[in-house]
């Protein structure tokens, strides 16, 4: 689940400015949520290894893993998940087209 408190930032200097962290912290936190379930649970895992392949992730249960990263850094981690998620969306609207189609041609008659 998406949580909202990730954009809040606590450098308020307008020279490091990041336009993505800006345009989504103008947006509700309900429109926020509302992208994030549109995703499949398909796509969500997929993100999700992906993110946790990035950072290096240990597991929890065994290891007190802490991230120190600056804005910029974390920034394009949000938006290199975000592109893949858009990607991953097109291709699994794609294969269900692709579904679609084939299942129309098998029911479709053939004319002799």
């Amino acid at each position: 689940m998406f949580n909202p408190e990730f954009l809040a930032t606590e450098n308020n200097d307008p020279n490091d400015e990041n336009d993505l962290i800006q345009y989504l912290q103008k947006q509700s936190p309900e429109v926020l949520q509302r992208v994030a379930k549109s995703a499949s649970e398909d796509i969500q895992e997929i993100i999700r290894h992906n993110v946790q392949g990035l950072l290096g992730m240990l597991p929890s249960d065994q290891f007190d893993v802490k991230i120190t990263s600056s804005k910029d850094n974390i920034a394009n981690l949000l938006s290199s998940a975000m592109m893949t998620g858009y990607f991953l969306r097109q291709m699994e609207q794609r294969k269900e087209l692709e579904q679609t189609l084939k299942s129309d041609e098998d029911m479709s008659i053939e004319e002799e």
